[in-house]
């Protein structure tokens, strides 16, 4: 089971995600630091809108922010996309887990039949004993039967 350490924290970044332009910035911002000026240009938006969208990624701590006089520079917060990446990873490998797990529990085949094993009974029953066959220690997922003399 994947544990949210800080739900509130979660919760922020998914909403600083969850908007098309946020996005975008986090794209352009994937090739390195850039001004406020810059981002304003290259996502044809006005700069009001703009400053509200790097607040709310700010905020949520994906992003972090310099002052070069009078400019503002932006650039990703390594240590939280890291802590998203390491999170959506978790899930990613209990998805891969849980998958794992369900064929295991589904896809029996025995290799003295041609077809899987209907996944509502078990190896035994609808393959080993209705065909002959005499199930060898260590049956597992895969039926590890020999044919009966």
């Amino acid at each position: 089971m994947v544990r949210i350490k800080d739900p509130e924290q979660t919760a922020r970044w998914f909403r600083a995600l969850g908007d098309e332009t946020r996005l975008r910035i986090l794209e352009r911002l994937s090739e390195g630091e850039q001004c406020v000026c810059d981002l304003t240009d290259a996502l044809d938006a006005g700069q009001s809108l703009m400053s509200f969208h790097l607040r709310t990624l700010k905020d949520a701590g994906l992003l972090r922010d310099r002052r070069e006089g009078r400019w503002v520079y932006y650039s990703l917060d390594p240590a939280t996309i890291g802590s998203v990446q390491e999170w959506m990873s978790a899930f990613a490998e209990a998805a891969r887990e849980m998958r794992r797990a369900a064929h295991a529990r589904t896809s029996f085949f025995c290799p003295h039949s041609s077809s899987l094993i209907d996944p509502g009974r078990s190896v035994e029953e609808e393959s080993c004993q209705r065909r002959g066959h005499e199930k060898e220690e260590g049956h597992g997922s895969i039926c590890r039967c020999r044919v009966a003399d």
